[in-house]
């Protein structure tokens, strides 16, 4: 295991031509678009993408640490991995992202798996490049995970999509939420210049790119760190002003600050989608407070009854979790009740996982597992009946989608999002991908919609 030691500046050499790289990405949307930008280095070196692990000359794994399952399949590709390298010694791996900024899991990772390359952290990204030209050099497996990792301005990019692009705003998180450990591994709030997003977004339009979704561990703390004066709501009304772009997304807002101002800001754009993700993680005043959400369930649910009251249609989706230390069947049934009450259009539940480093892992009311299984099937189960009635209203309504291209599971019919997040499929005689079509809603499932083309 080797520590490094390399400038925070990027150099651009070209190091990889002729060779075939593979990204393989775990976890939520910033960690698509960092795996993005490493893809972009990667190109900006001569490599080129491969079609499948058997052409890639260099594998990059890009990890999450929220919970632990993904830690999990981390640990079982690399199991995998091994017995490739074994026939391919001359490959390259190298794993990043959140996982690997945990306290003392590197150097695990490292003694488990001796013949990965590369190590490096979330704020190494800048310095991937020669990190790697490093390691190619390096007997054993090279680490860094500092924390100062350069400015990740000006970065090249390259894009999975080419009418959809993800646009961080902010950096990290301060809230320290007692489940979650990404403060940790993501660092404090680093709000990107205003100026400077605002030109990204004028470039993106003008190279065709329709719709924008704004990243951030929680986009209405931007700008509190900066001295322009400027916040997310000014931000969003000044990208819905973009000519170009048709559509304006973001997430995750943390529900103690969205500010009523965001809210006139959403209800007055013409681009800004109506939809929001507002997690709400329980139901119970009493688990909240042990989580340090710093709001209530009454709050709550007056920012919901807000939302639909200002902006008629909006979606609201959010994220449930389950099986937190100490939560009880009372605890438990407020959360039930809340999904009744706010009626989302759509949950993303989660059985809690202890996280080492956070002040949960520390409680010592850890529930069996019997019990958070189960609670989350009746979670579940109540989410999808409500979010079937819901989708079961669209029908015979006209709306607009963006074509995303074929269907997964029919290549005969296409797929496409209404500004609402919901996923339509339709049947089409011609490739629309990348448009914005209108459709008639004609049927409703819990997770999806069909639709004819009008």
């Amino acid at each position: 295991m080797e520590r490094a030691h390399v400038d925070a500046s990027p150099r651009l050499e070209p190091s990889g031509e002729g060779k075939k790289y593979l990204t393989i990405t775990f976890g939520c949307q910033a960690n698509e678009f960092d795996t993005e930008v490493l893809a972009g280095m990667l190109e900006s070196m001569g490599y080129r993408a491969a079609a499948s692990q058997d052409e890639a000359d260099l594998v990059v794994i890009n990890t999450c640490a929220v919970r632990r399952k993904p830690e999990e399949k981390v640990a079982g590709l690399l199991g995998r991995l091994r017995a490739f390298k074994e026939k391919k010694q001359d490959l390259v791996i190298a794993v990043g992202g959140c996982m690997v900024q945990r306290p003392a899991v590197a150097a695990e990772l490292a003694r488990r798996f001796p013949f990965v390359n590369l190590i490096f952290g979330t704020q190494a990204l800048p310095r991937f490049m020669q990190l790697l030209e490093l390691a190619q050099k390096s007997r054993r497996p090279l680490i860094d995970t500092a924390g100062n990792g350069g400015s990740r301005e000006g970065l090249p990019v390259r894009r999975s999509s080419r009418f959809h692009a993800w646009l961080p705003v902010i950096y990290g998180c301060n809230n320290f939420c007692s489940y979650c450990i990404v403060p940790h591994v993501r660092g404090r709030e680093r709000s990107r210049p205003f100026e400077e997003i605002i030109r990204e977004a004028h470039a993106l339009a003008a190279d065709g790119y329709l719709e924008i979704t704004l990243l951030g561990q929680n986009v209405n703390s931007y700008g509190h760190d900066l001295a322009e004066g400027h916040d997310f709501a000014d931000l969003l009304a000044e990208l819905d002003q973009v000519e170009g772009l048709a559509r304006i997304r973001f997430l995750t807002s943390h529900p103690k600050d969205l500010s009523p101002r965001l809210v006139e800001v959403m209800h007055r754009g013409k681009k800004i989608c109506e939809h929001l993700h507002l997690p709400a993680q329980a139901g119970s005043n009493r688990i909240l407070e042990l989580m340090n959400r710093r709001y209530t369930r009454e709050k709550y649910l007056e920012l919901v009854a807000t939302l639909k009251k200002e902006i008629p249609g909006i979606a609201v989706t959010t994220d449930l979790m389950v099986g937190f230390p100490g939560e009880t069947e009372e605890d438990f049934q407020e959360t039930l009740d809340l999904l009744d009450e706010a009626r989302f259009d759509q949950a993303f539940t989660f059985i809690y996982s202890p996280r080492p480093g956070t002040r949960a892992a520390a409680m010592n009311e850890e529930l069996p597992a019997p019990v958070k299984r189960e609670r989350l099937q009746r979670l579940v189960r109540r989410q999808n009946e409500i979010s079937l009635k819901i989708n079961r209203a669209l029908v015979g309504q006209a709306m607009e989608l963006l074509v995303e291209g074929p269907s997964k599971n029919n290549p005969e019919m296409l797929s496409g999002r209404t500004r609402t997040n919901k996923l339509v499929h339709f049947a089409a005689q011609e490739d629309l991908t990348g448009r914005l079509v209108e459709v008639e809603i004609t049927e409703a499932y819990t997770w999806y919609l069909i639709g004819k083309r009008v």
